[in-house]
Formats: C-alpha cells, structure tokens, sequence
C-alpha cells in the first residue's frame, strides 16, 4: 500500500492532482483528490477526484466514458501537488478537446518531444484503408512489407551517407524519413509504440552488452 501520509492535505482537505499522459507527457488536466479519492484511485487503478463544485467524490469518466487509468503516481518535493501519469480514454476535457490546456497565453507552440511521434504513428494507423491514390502512406500499406522493408533500407542507406559527407541538416532529414518508414512498419505489423516504449523501459539502466548476451542465450 503507498504511504499517503506524506501528502499534504489543505485546510479543505484537498490536494490539486494533475493528469499527464503517460506516453506523451502531454499534461491533460488538474483537478482536486482528497484522502477517499486518492485511496480510490490507489485501490481500483482508475482516477478518481473530488469534485468540489458537487461536494462528491468523482470517478473520471463515470458518465463520459472517458477513463484514465493510473500508471504512476507522484507527489512533488512540498508533498502538497500530485502528479498522475495516465493512459487516457477518449479525451480529458468536458469540452472535447484531448487536454484541458488548449488555449495559448503566448504564441502557440507546436508539438514537442515523444507527442510529435505519437501523433504521427496515430495519423500513419489512420492511413490504413484509406485511398493510395490520395496518401502515400496508404500506398505503402498496399504494397506491402517488400516496400516498406525496402524504403526503410533505403532511408538508412542515406541517413548513414548524409552523417558521412552532409551537414546537421540532412541528417536530421534524413532521419526523419527513416523514422516515418519505421513507423509505418509498426503499423503494417500491428506493433503499438507503447510496446516499444515499455522494451525500452525494460532495457533502461542495462549494459548493451550484456543485454546482447542475454539475447543469444
């Protein structure tokens, strides 16, 4: 059982809890737990809230649908903010926005880090069965892992030139178009990336070579 002893509640009995998905770090949104609700969520493994404009306790998704079920669980260095990273069902927001922090205070920025890939492996999954007249990404489906084993060798052919004899620029290009064709892979053989992430994870903190020998073995 976590020690929740640690979290400090305020004068109402609250805590802010804040929501982020675990695979992207996209934060989706804050809202508050008291003592029920975070030993709800800790029992159950799906996120529960204190709603305190109904003064009830809150199960997410309970007439929405959309769910959030908890990977992990933080307390910040005061123990007066928790941090839940999450797999979330449909979207976060009451709005139906995927993140309740869709509004930009200063010039909107793009995507950044893992979320860029998670939204590019969403929209290569998208692809399939649409036209490959129209998308490039469904041509490749259609012809199948002879191509896209193809493209790939090629797209790591010219990554490996371009660190040779090219500048920063084309590497990264060059990159980029490696990883598109890996990713275009994962969805053709019907590999999620959060099974990639979680070999990673497994790997973390390893020596290369002796998860190379165990590999053997």
């Amino acid at each position: 059982m976590v020690d929740t002893g640690r979290i400090r509640f305020d004068e109402q009995g609250l805590v802010p809890a804040i929501a982020q998905d675990w695979l992207t770090g996209e934060v989706l949104m804050l809202a508050y737990m008291d003592r029920e609700a975070l030993e709800k969520t800790i029992e159950t493994g799906r996120v529960h809230y204190y709603s305190r404009s109904r003064k009830r306790l809150w199960l997410k998704g309970e007439t929405s649908g959309n769910f959030q079920e908890l990977v992990s669980l933080y307390h910040d260095c005061d123990g007066d903010t928790l941090l839940l990273k999450v797999k979330q069902q449909g979207v976060a927001c009451h709005t139906g926005e995927r993140s309740c922090f869709f509004t930009p205070v200063t010039e909107e920025d793009a995507a950044v880090g893992a979320e860029i890939i998670v939204r590019l492996f969403n929209t290569i999954k998208d692809r399939k069965g649409a036209s490959s007249e129209k998308s490039y990404t469904a041509s490749l489906y259609e012809k199948g892992l002879p191509k896209i084993a193809e493209k790939i060798y090629e797209e790591a052919s010219e990554l490996i030139v371009a660190a040779k004899k090219e500048g920063r620029e084309n590497i990264v290009h060059e990159l980029c178009d490696l990883w598109y064709h890996t990713l275009v892979l994962l969805g053709y053989k019907g590999v999620e990336l959060e099974d990639v992430f979680k070999e990673l994870g497994r790997r973390s903190g390893r020596s290369g070579i002796e998860e190379k020998i165990n590999r053997k073995k």
